[in-house]
């Protein structure tokens, strides 16, 4: 096959991904095996097919495009191969928006727990390895490694060139540099917290080979028993548009079935989501550190299952409520979410990974929302600007505010506003009008934010989490000559007093160390807020319930009890706005 005619046929095949015909299966089959006995000269040509067969194995025409998706996938590892002994240039293969195809290899620096999870995965066992020729450690394994390597300090202390790898190895002995060292650390008489912030601070870049791993992007799907197939029937269209979806149409539905998994089933969901995450370069707090035993699982139609959890309660936010997520189609991982809330308020994350955005985002996005604000008692979602574009091209070239502007979002500055009315009076005069880099990034600046039905309409339009925490530390400065030992001290007993005066202010005397934990910053948040004294006993009583529910096992109990709370959510709100 030619060059040309290669193109040609990919071509085709990628037009075919939104192609719904009677015979369209028929079609994608014969071209799929035409592609499969192709020779690819180059990395950008594989990767297309690549692209392509994963979107035809999430939106699938029907049952034999599954089938073959599914086959030519299991040994695409095979062609990578065939490329690198051709001695084609293989970096195409490993940037940020196509990595993790099986056959590669993957290179970064992770944290102390993917980095464990990583090295003891019985899928990966043996094959991740220390990348010498990108590692140069200095004072920092100096300082460090005396902690498990005999006499290291004779020389690391004052030699210019200790030779950092003989000294791994020796101590490594016969077992991998990095099991060897990650056991280290795991050993070290220190909180995990410790030993995750000592082992990172050695910046020990990995390697590790995906070979035919199901890890790999190419094989990561669930089996499931109904395939969703995309087919023209009668009036349904076959892929949902975003002009199509009504947020507020979807949002005023009945909420999805919210089923807990078991732990079991909550531990396989957290290893597939750090499989999916570690092979796209990206990991986010909750998806790293997920408790397994929260997990639920919404069927929300379409092939579509949505999966949240919430962090374990010695990994919890001070003050806010985190919940994670991922969406699979057809068995299928396509996106991942993140939210974190805080009484009625919720800002959202939601990420489509580059090969599905052509497929349904709005309307999964609609139902990511739906599950979210069933599970989390949410009526104001704001969707953070990285989301939109701020400090992210990749955001800017896609259009990202448009997405959330066209569901019905609002920027919370006026000025913004303002702008985004003057560009949809430009689009609206003129159809092939597009609104440039520039004026996205200025868009981009600002939360947007949607409001359901009832709500307080710009409540949350200049709060932030951040402005309370930059107010306890310049008070802080301030009045404890900015020791925070000293602070915390205080503020504890200060609430302490307030909250129980009957008790002389020592009822937390028989709390569990966690439990005392979030007293204490709620203590540091709170101190700026002198009518707590004036609150009913019933206020009181009600903020201590909400203290204590933050470390039990489900934390949105905590954030429902919030939600009731009036009081405390105007204390916050002034503090954080």
């Amino acid at each position: 096959m030619t060059d040309n005619s290669l193109d040609r046929q990919l071509t085709q095949l990628e037009t075919c991904r939104y192609s719904f015909g009677r015979r369209e299966a028929a079609r994608v089959v014969k071209l799929l095996k035409r592609l499969d006995a192709a020779r690819f000269p180059d990395s950008p040509s594989l990767i297309r097919f690549h692209e392509a067969l994963l979107f035809l194995r999430a939106f699938p025409q029907g049952p034999s495009v599954v089938r073959v998706t599914e086959r030519i996938l299991n040994s695409f590892h095979k062609k990578v191969e065939a490329l690198r002994k051709a001695s084609a240039d293989m970096d195409d293969f490993d940037t940020f928006e196509v990595s993790g195809i099986a056959g590669t290899q993957m290179e970064d620096t992770l944290s102390f727990d993917v980095a464990n999870w990583l090295i003891n995965n019985r899928r990966m066992r043996n094959k991740v390895e220390v990348a010498w020729e990108n590692y140069e450690p200095g004072r920092e394994l100096g300082t460090t490694g005396p902690r498990f390597i005999p006499l290291l300090e004779d020389d690391a202390y004052v030699e210019a060139d200790t030779p950092w790898r003989r000294w791994l190895e020796a101590a490594a002995g016969k077992k991998r540099v990095p099991a060897w060292l990650i056991s280290r650390f795991e050993h070290l008489p220190l909180p995990a917290r410790q030993q995750a912030e000592l082992y990172e601070s050695l910046r020990v870049p990995l390697r590790w080979s995906l070979e035919n791993s199901v890890i790999s992007r190419t094989r990561t799907w669930k089996p499931i028993r109904n395939v969703f197939y995309h087919r023209i029937f009668y009036h349904m269209t076959p892929l949902i548009s975003r002009s199509q979806v009504s947020l507020a149409a979807e949002l005023a539905r009945r909420p999805p079935q919210l089923t807990r998994l078991s732990r079991k089933q909550g531990e396989q969901v957290m290893d597939m989501i750090r499989e999916v995450m570690l092979v796209r370069y990206r990991e986010l707090y909750g998806t790293t550190l997920g408790d397994p035993a929260s997990v639920m699982r919404a069927e929300v139609g379409r092939g579509v299952e949505i999966y949240l959890w919430n962090l374990p309660p010695d990994r919890r936010l001070p003050l806010r409520a985190y919940v994670a997520g991922l969406t699979l189609k057809n068995g299928v991982p396509i996106n991942y979410i993140e939210a974190i809330g805080l009484c009625e308020w919720m800002e959202v994350g939601f990420n489509t990974f580059y090969t599905f955005r052509g497929g349904e985002a709005g309307w999964i996005y609609a139902q990511v929302l739906r599950c979210l604000c069933h599970r989390m008692g949410t009526t104001c979602v704001s969707v953070y600007p990285y989301q939109l574009g701020h400090e992210n091209e990749e955001a800017i070239e896609s259009g990202a505010f448009w997405f959330y502007r066209k569901l019905g979002f609002r920027p919370g500055r006026t000025e913004l506003q303002q702008l985004a009315e003057r560009e949809e009076q430009k689009i609206a005069a003129d159809k092939n009008y597009r609104t440039p880099a520039r004026t996205l990034k200025r868009l981009a600046a600002g939360h947007v934010f949607y409001e359901i039905p009832g709500s307080e309409v710009g409540a949350w339009d200049r709060f932030s989490t951040r402005n309370i925490g930059l107010r306890v530390n310049r008070r802080m400065a301030r009045h404890f000559g900015r020791d925070a030992v000293l602070m915390r001290e205080h503020s504890k007993r200060a609430l302490e007093r307030i909250l129980f005066p009957r008790s002389g202010g020592v009822s937390t005397s028989s709390w569990t160390p966690l439990e005392k934990a979030v007293f204490e910053k709620f203590a540091l948040a709170l101190a700026d807020v002198p009518e707590l004294r004036a609150w009913t006993r019933e206020e009181k009583e009600d903020l201590v319930r909400i203290i204590r529910a933050k470390g039990k096992q489900d934390e949105m109990l905590y954030l429902h009890l919030m939600q009731r709370h009036r009081r405390l959510r105007r204390a916050l709100l002034a503090l954080g706005s």
